[in-house]
C-alpha cells in the first residue's frame, strides 16, 4: 500500500533531488549539503544542525540525527519537525531540549561519521531518521543495515535511549530492493531492542497539500504531522529520559 502511495512521488522526486544535489555541490565524501552560518563542531557550518532555540541549556536533550527531512529543507528552522516536536513536548510539560542534527544530503554512512559529536552534551535520547538518501541512490541494503546498527549501538553504549524511524525506498529499484530496504528497519528494531516508527513520512508522503513543490520535502503542515507521529512514538520513552536525567 505504501509503495503504491509513493510511486508517483518517488518517480518524480528522484530526478528533482538528483538535480538539487548537483546544484548544491558535494561534501563529506560526496554527500550533498547546503551551507549556512550555523556553527557545529570541527568548524563545519551545515544547514539544520543546532539548537531549536526554544528551551533551556540545562534540560536533558533529544538529538534528531537525520537528513534534509530533519533539517527542514525549504522551511524556516521554527517549522522543521524537531522544533515543532520540542514545542509539543513543552506543552505537555516535558522540560526537554530537542537538537536538530539534520544535514541535507546525508546518507546513513554520513550520519555514522558524525554521530559521536551529535551525542555529546547531555543527550538522553537519539532519534535516528536516516535512510532516505540511501534509498534514493540505491545504495546497498546491507551497508545501510550496518551503518544504522553502528549508530544505534554507539548510543546504547552511552546508555542513550533510541527511537528508530523507518523510510521507504523508491520503487524504481525493483520490488526486491524495496522490500529488503523496509525490512532493515524492522529487523534492527527487533535485534537491537529499540522502538520503531515504521515510516517517518506516514500520511505525508504522496500528499501534495503536505509537501513542497519538489514532492519530497514536507511543507510546514506536513512537518507538523511528522512531529506528531514522532511525538506519539516517543511516548513510552519519555519517562525513561526524564528519570535518567535526574540521576547524578
Amino acid at each position: 500500500m505504501i509503495e503504491k502511495m509513493n510511486a508517483v512521488r518517488w518517480r518524480d522526486g528522484v530526478l528533482l533531488l538528483s538535480l538539487w544535489c548537483i546544484g548544491c555541490g558535494a561534501d563529506n565524501g560526496g554527500e550533498a549539503v547546503v551551507r549556512s552560518e550555523r556553527a557545529v563542531p570541527d568548524g563545519l557550518a551545515i544547514q539544520g544542525v543546532g539548537r531549536t532555540q526554544v528551551s533551556s541549556d540545562d534540560w536533558p536533550r533529544i538529538a534528531v540525527l537525520g537528513d534534509s527531512l530533519t533539517a527542514g529543507l525549504g522551511l524556516d528552522i521554527e517549522e522543521a519537525f524537531p522544533t515543532v516536536l520540542e514545542q509539543a513536548l513543552l506543552r505537555d510539560g516535558y522540560e526537554l531540549t530537542v537538537i536538530n542534527a539534520g544535514v541535507s544530503g546525508d546518507t546513513t554512512a554520513a550520519g555514522l561519521r558524525r554521530v559521536e559529536w551529535a551525542l555529546d552534551g547531555g543527550v538522553r535520547l537519539l532519534i535516528v531518521a536516516l535512510g532516505g538518501n540511501d534509498g534514493l541512490r540505491g545504495l546497498p541494503v546491507d551497508q545501510m543495515r550496518q551503518n544504522l546498527s553502528d549508530i544505534v549501538t554507539l548510543a546504547q553504549r552511552r546508555s542513550i535511549a533510541v527511537l528508530l524511524t523507518g523510510m521507504e525506498a523508491p520503487p524504481n529499484f525493483g520490488l526486491a530492493y524495496t522490500s529488503a530496504f523496509r525490512q532493515v528497519f524492522q529487523d534492527l528494531a527487533q535485534q537491537l531492542d529499540v522502538p520503531l516508527l515504521p515510516f517517518l513520512l506516514e500520511g505525508v508522503a504522496g500528499d501534495p497539500s503536505l509537501n513542497q513543490a519538489d514532492g519530497i520535502h514536507p511543507n510546514a503542515e506536513g512537518a507538523a504531522m511528522v512531529a506528531e507521529h514522532v511525538r506519539e512514538a516517543l511516548e513510552p520513552l519519555l519517562p525513561v529520559v526524564v528519570s535518567s536525567a535526574a540521576v547524578p
